[in-house]
């Protein structure tokens, strides 16, 4: 687990990764312009083989999944959306997969998955560290879509998910998007979640759950 304290109180000029450098400290590769950056082999996994591998099965299977089921098969009005944020960005494949449409994503990786923050800057993209079990700082209704990949269940072993939804319902705008990409056993959990906050919630291969939220708020 990253050390939150550290993050907060380290200096920016400290969080930039040097470019890969020979024994004698030639610069060994430049990063590619925009938009080659987005697929080609990230300066921060240049040295490691079996990281790049995983990197571009990583693209690969978002791209797909993306094409397939986000934009086919979830019943989403995506000209609607411009504001997007993946809960759970890992190398931001999710983003990358986005880039044809008119939206821009922030890519937040959670405090208890793995360090792939200097990835998703080597690809061009934004993003920041984040837990998941308090507030994020950010102005309510921020976003149009909010995408949560297996990121609940690492969750309930810290925190109530009840206040994640919350949270969730916050930052979302209404007629806004969640998608939930988990296990049965998450989504019987989010689903009634949703509903007792007016959502209208629908179920999509028994693995996405697609929240809507609406105008409704408690009186006061």
């Amino acid at each position: 687990m990253l050390n939150m304290l550290l993050l907060m109180y380290t200096k920016l000029s400290s969080c930039l990764i040097p470019l890969p450098v020979d024994g004698e400290g030639n610069l060994q590769s430049w990063p590619m312009p925009w938009p080659d950056r987005l697929t080609s082999t990230p300066p921060s996994l240049s040295t490691d083989s079996n990281a790049a591998e995983m990197f571009f099965k990583d693209t690969k299977h978002w791209s797909q999944l993306v094409s397939h089921v986000y934009r086919d098969g979830l019943s989403i009005n995506w000209s609607s959306v411009r504001n997007v944020m993946d809960m759970n960005a890992g190398y931001a494949g999710f983003a990358t997969a986005l880039i044809d449409l008119p939206v821009w994503v922030m890519n937040i990786v959670p405090i208890d998955m793995p360090d792939t923050l200097t990835t998703i800057f080597d690809r061009g993209l934004i993003g920041l560290y984040h837990d998941w079990c308090e507030s994020l700082n950010t102005y309510p209704r921020t976003y149009d879509f909010v995408h949560a990949s297996f990121v609940f269940k690492h969750l309930e072993q810290r925190c109530d998910i009840v206040n994640v939804v919350v949270e969730i319902d916050r930052i979302l705008r209404a007629e806004g998007y969640l998608v939930v990409q988990d296990s049965m056993e998450i989504i019987n959990k989010v689903g009634p979640l949703l509903r007792s906050l007016h959502w209208s919630v629908t179920l999509y291969q028994n693995q996405f759950l697609v929240g809507k939220k609406s105008f409704w708020r408690p009186r006061p």
